[in-house]
């Protein structure tokens, strides 16, 4: 399992989805910066980039109905 350091800078109060901020793996020197919980879920899951997540509107509509949402 890999560990993280996570600094949220500014988020919108109406907007979750809306947040800046740096992720930094530790033990690695590297950071990386973000704009938007997309950006953030990238950086976290590379494995899945682009893919489906939980925050998007298509992914919590397959969960509710009781469909498995897939990765792209």
């Amino acid at each position: 399992m890999d560990s993280y350091l996570l600094r949220i800078y500014r988020r919108a109060e109406n907007n979750p989805r809306m947040l800046v901020g740096v992720v930094e793996e530790i033990g690695k020197a590297e950071k990386r910066a973000f704009n938007s919980l997309d950006e953030l879920w990238d950086i976290l899951n590379p494995d899945r980039k682009g893919g489906n997540h939980p925050g998007k509107a298509e992914d919590r509509k397959k969960r509710t109905s009781g469909e498995e949402a897939t990765s792209q």
